[in-house]
């Protein structure tokens, strides 16, 4: 964490949360699975929307889902974590802008970004910030 990142700054642009299964999973076990202040969207095939009531459970339709949310005014969605959701949302053009974090520590493994098989997509940068830690925030609009 870098205390010159505002994140409630960050958290107060959006209204919606999509997350994947194991993101989803991880957040519940650290802090209960939802984020105050955003309506949340878990994409699942196994989850059960019983065992889950503070959070939308999307198992189907998936597209569907997603193009109902971005016709409805508010906040904008964000998309946090996830990999192989990434993937799918992009490939079906439903994904406007990526913001990246570039964090300066070599982990020789982790989750990729964006797992194989994905198709190349180019990006143009829309901002851009460094911090005095040596993380770096990148935007991007999918061209």
């Amino acid at each position: 964490m870098d205390p010159e990142i505002d994140f409630n700054a960050i958290f107060i642009q959006f209204g919606t949360l999509l997350v994947g299964r194991r993101t989803f999973q991880s957040m519940a076990r650290d802090l209960g699975g939802e984020m105050p202040g955003m309506k949340t969207f878990v994409f699942s095939r196994t989850l059960r929307q019983s065992d889950y009531p503070n959070v939308t459970i999307v198992n189907e339709k998936w597209k569907e889902t997603l193009t109902t949310l971005r016709e409805q005014p508010g906040k904008d969605i964000w998309l946090f974590g996830g990999g192989e959701l990434f993937r799918s949302l992009a490939e079906a053009k439903l994904v406007d802008t990526v913001e990246v974090a570039v964090v300066p520590v070599l982990l020789g493994g982790g989750i990729p970004l964006l797992p194989p098989p994905a198709k190349q997509t180019k990006l143009k940068l829309t901002g851009h910030k460094i911090y005095k830690t040596g993380i770096v925030s990148l935007e991007y609009a999918i061209r």
